[in-house]
């Protein structure tokens, strides 16, 4: 089974379906929490791919205890309204400091 789980709004599924991904969809916080509770117990999850609206729209507490598991990783992504306030060096270096636990500098 794929260790890697994609959580998207069904306007973004087809675009991963397309790679060959099959995505679960949510439209809500609610929805995308029920989703990610099922996956925090399950030991084949180990990443998740959620994108970032409904990261947001996780209840804080609920957040907070995934990020202190060690699995599965959540890692959000831009949906396809996507700002350039945060360049994507910036995220990467900060994805990399949540997986291995130190903040890496780049040159």
């Amino acid at each position: 089974m794929n260790p890697v789980r994609v959580l998207c709004s069904p306007e973004i599924a087809a675009g991963f379906e397309l790679a060959g991904v099959r995505p679960e969809t949510a439209t809500d916080g609610v929805a995308a929490r029920a989703q990610l509770a099922a996956w925090a117990v399950d030991p084949e999850v180990r990443v998740v791919l959620i994108e970032e609206q409904l990261h947001r729209a996780l209840p804080m507490d609920f957040a907070s205890r995934l990020e202190s598991q060690q699995r599965p990783i959540l890692a959000p992504f831009p949906g396809p309204h996507f700002g350039v306030a945060e360049a994507a060096e910036d995220r990467f270096v900060e994805m990399l400091r949540r997986a291995i636990g130190y903040r890496v500098r780049l040159p």
